[in-house]
């Protein structure tokens, strides 16, 4: 069952995400992140792209992109598959390095331009790669230390985002390096890495599933305004057929799919309408109403069950192993 298409035109934000492979390690040493970081400010220039923040962490690597005039895919395919042959080389190995594809999200720029910029760019703080943000000014895989003046990567648009803190260098970088440091005490923040990216009203304790696309990060306007303007709808088909998909999953859990349906309780049926609610509404792109209305569950359950899959899912390898089958 292919994925559904990407979201993928010049112009558009997008936070990137790249794992190694069964969580191993796609740098080794600094060698292998110089020849990383080589590359990507040579494909940056050469292709007339924004690079706005990006990080590089021992199994994976974030980056906040947006093309000009090359669609992402074309710049990613380029510099994977690369860095792979040469890290491959390097180290006497064969076989895939990076998980699966590359993770790319589409953002709406505001309010998501600077918390994305400062989000990727404390990842070495919060992996523990660095100790404070003294160190962390210093770091020389991230693009803070460029923001900071500490190191250079041609391709990287550091005025885009220090002008936003004013217009003097140096008082820009001490609000955007205040502004870095306010960011800690807020810990992961899953809404920023696709596995929060849900649309949710919280209007007096009563949560809606809005218009939402696991492919995006932004406001339910945002999401039906790129189906608009960019005819988006058509390139956004959804990956199973809802009953399809109940009954794969409650086949995988040994469920019968109609009980689902049934005000039965227990922590079997539970975490199978939690897990269904997630896949369908943010990986498959299924409406939260017609999720609702197959489980016999309201929107807001449906919401909330959604929010419950994710430590399930976590705790579960092999249950992940096969929804993730699902959805490729």
């Amino acid at each position: 069952m292919p994925r559904a298409a990407r979201l993928d035109a010049p112009g558009l934000l997008q936070h990137v995400i790249v794992r190694g492979i069964e969580k191993r390690d796609i740098f080794l040493d600094d060698q292998d992140r110089q020849s990383f970081s080589r590359r990507f400010s040579k494909l940056l220039q050469e292709n007339e792209s924004d690079c706005l923040a990006w990080a590089l962490l021992p199994n994976h690597a974030h980056l906040l992109l947006r093309p000009k005039r090359t669609k992402l895919a074309l710049i990613m395919r380029r510099l994977l598959t690369g860095y792979a042959v040469t890290f491959n080389l390097r180290h006497q190995r064969s076989g895939h390095l990076f998980q699966n594809r590359y993770k790319s999200i589409v953002c709406e720029e505001e309010p998501y331009f600077l918390e994305l910029v400062r989000y990727i760019h404390l990842n070495p703080l919060r992996a523990g790669l660095v100790n404070n943000m003294n160190e962390l000014d210093q770091y020389t895989w991230s693009g803070h230390s460029v923001l900071m003046g500490n190191r250079e990567l041609l391709g990287q648009n550091t005025d885009e985002v220090l002008t936003r803190f004013g217009p003097r260098i140096t008082v820009s970088r001490r609000r955007y390096r205040n502004f870095v440091m306010d960011g800690i005490s807020q810990g992961k923040r899953e809404e920023l890495v696709g596995s929060g990216l849900w649309r949710t009203l919280k209007l007096t304790g009563y949560e809606e599933v809005l218009a939402y696309d696991e492919r995006i990060l932004g406001s339910g306007e945002f999401v039906e305004r790129l189906r608009k303007e960019n005819e988006l709808s058509d390139r956004l088909p959804v990956v199973m057929p809802l009953k399809e998909l109940i009954e794969q999953i409650a086949a995988f859990l040994g469920i019968k799919p109609e009980v689902l349906r049934q005000r039965t309780r227990g922590k079997r049926l539970a975490d199978a309408r939690s897990v269904i609610s997630y896949v369908a509404v943010r990986e498959m792109g299924h409406n939260g109403a017609e999720v609702a209305r197959a489980l016999n569950m309201s929107r807001s359950g449906v919401s909330i069950a959604a929010g419950r899959a994710e430590e399930i899912l976590r705790n579960n390898q092999s249950l992940r192993n096969k929804v993730n089958r699902l959805t490729i």
